[in-house]
């Protein structure tokens, strides 16, 4: 059985003896099937990953500028006149679809299971996240006599109760045949040695790599593909947990074609310039968007000659891309951040370890990251109560009760 060789081969390359242990002790499907996720895994990228978790970064200043931004609120009549027209030309023609990013599950607000499977506590009866971006895709048909594609992005984890879930409310009245669900891709995860872990399954531990992996995952699972033979020229991204999420905007649709850019986002203004947020900005000449840890504190509190913050515009995860930008992304390396986190692990007797504390590294890159790979981009600030109410935490900022009230208020 040569696989098994060429297994254990690289397993010794690359220092991973525990698991070579393992397979001698496995039998029949359980071997056969360790084997093949082997053969599967990139050791020599995960192996640069893990030496990359004990370099120090290393920003320079001097490399970091503010990017301009339009206010939306400030338009004149006819300045946004004139954008909508240019982006509504695109939708009614149908070259505009849209992209969930929902791999995640609800633990941190202490639900179990997938996160757009969370029901959010407005107007007594409540309505589950899906429901509340299916009612906005709903709206957007109608507006534009038109039936936008919806793609939504899983992880291993969700994917079997999503798919369910979706079936079971009838995917909350939206065309089924413009619903599409796919996959995002998983990394292992990587002890303070650089060894991998092993779950109870007898399997390599895989995490989901981040929402950078979106673009790699719809040209791998054929969406990409799809969307090119339909016609679609525009792609929106966002996360299934913003509950006033507005997906479909022409008026952001109309400066990106305007500014004739393959990308843009929108922002709101933060709170104060310690608000832990990541900014948008611009490094060697090129958009990006850089963490709160990671912008010196002297950059942070820097205003303009209008007394506003030149590092002010904070994310809200809502990004357009050309079909060509994403196509460009899904073919690039993305830079990966690592997170040091608590995973349980099944240990060399085969027993199941749970750590106290932080014990190994998980990988991801993120959507923005594939922003340097562009010249330029359009951002669009608008108002943080009219589309920014994200459900993340059980309580305080940014959980259920923040975001019920920004929902209600909005919508009454």
């Amino acid at each position: 059985m040569d696989k098994a060789k060429d297994a254990i081969e690289i397993l010794k390359t690359y220092n991973q003896d525990h698991i070579i242990k393992l397979l001698n002790k496995l039998e029949g499907k359980k071997k056969q099937e360790l084997i093949e996720q082997i053969m599967k895994i990139d050791f020599q990228q995960i192996h640069e990953l893990y030496e990359n978790t004990k370099k120090e970064i290393e920003i320079k200043e001097n490399k970091i500028e503010s990017i301009d931004y339009l206010d939306k609120s400030k338009l004149s009549k006819d300045e946004k006149e004139k954008l909508d027209n240019l982006g509504a030309e695109i939708i009614k023609n149908g070259k505009y679809a849209v992209v969930t990013m929902a791999g995640g599950q609800g633990t941190r607000l202490g639900h179990n299971g997938p996160k757009g499977t969370f029901k959010l506590d407005v107007y007594g009866k409540g309505k589950y996240l899906f429901e509340i971006l299916a009612e906005n895709l709903k709206e957007a048909n109608k507006k534009y006599n038109i039936q936008i594609p919806w793609y939504i992005m899983t992880s291993k984890e969700n994917n079997k109760d999503t798919v369910e879930f979706l079936k079971k409310h009838n995917y909350f009245g939206y065309p089924k045949d413009k619903v599409r669900i796919f996959m995002q891709s998983e990394l292992p995860l990587v002890d303070i040695n650089g060894k991998l872990l092993i779950d109870k399954n007898y399997k390599i531990k895989e995490a989901s790599d981040g929402n950078g992996g979106t673009y790699s995952s719809l040209r791998a699972s054929g969406c990409l593909a799809e969307m090119k033979e339909n016609g679609i020229k525009w792609v929106f991204i966002g996360g299934v947990d913003n509950a006033l999420l507005k997906m479909v905007d022409e008026t952001l649709l109309g400066l990106a074609i305007d500014k004739n850019v393959q990308i843009a986002s929108k922002s709101v203004v933060k709170a104060n310039p310690h608000e832990k947020v990541g900014v948008f900005c611009k490094m060697n000449g090129h958009p990006k968007i850089i963490e709160y840890a990671e912008l010196p504190e002297k950059m942070a509190e820097e205003v303009d000659k209008n007394g506003e913050l030149k590092f002010g515009e904070s994310n809200i995860l809502c990004h357009l891309f050309t079909i060509d930008a994403i196509e460009k992304a899904s073919k690039e390396t993305l830079m990966y951040h690592s997170a040091f986190k608590k995973n349980s692990y099944i240990d060399e007797n085969g027993k199941e370890a749970i750590p106290d504390e932080p014990n190994s590294y998980k990988f991801e890159s993120f959507i923005f990251d594939a922003f340097e790979f562009f010249d330029d981009m359009a951002l669009l600030r608008v108002k943080r109560e009219e589309e920014f109410a994200p459900v993340k935490n059980k309580e305080g900022v940014d959980s259920p009760k923040t975001a019920k009230e920004l929902y209600e208020k909005f919508w009454n």
